[in-house]
């Protein structure tokens, strides 16, 4: 009933060289509180299921927001760039977000949002 985000991300050779392996991207509100950075962070926007009117769905759409964090500018860039790269083969990049340094953390933060039509087994 989720967006397979973690598992894609996990399969990423690119990601892994910028984010860890295991990978560090966590949904929304569960990131640890000392984070290694850099790091990425999602979370669902909407979703609902493909409703027909005689048979049962057999597939759910979610649209989430990815927020990658990193100490530097080009780094969130990277990130960014790989992790669209790694999520483009099973998801469409629908909206393209701020990218700004926060002011309190100095961590620069590269936003976008990303929908997925995900099969049911």
């Amino acid at each position: 009933m989720y967006p397979p985000v973690f598992s894609i991300l996990s399969g990423s050779a690119a990601v892994k060289a910028l984010l860890g392996d295991p990978v560090r991207v966590y949904p929304f509100d569960q990131a640890p509180q000392d984070v290694v950075v850099p790091y990425a962070k999602w979370q669902l926007i909407t979703g609902n299921p493909e409703n027909y009117m005689k048979d049962r769905p057999d597939a759910d759409r979610f649209d989430i927001q990815m927020d990658i964090y990193a100490p530097e500018q080009d780094a969130s860039l990277a990130i960014g760039k790989a992790i669209r790269n790694a999520l483009e083969p099973f998801a469409y990049i629908t909206r393209w977000g701020g990218h700004s340094m926060d002011p309190d953390t100095k961590r620069w933060r590269v936003s976008f949002d990303v929908s997925f039509i995900v099969k049911r087994v």
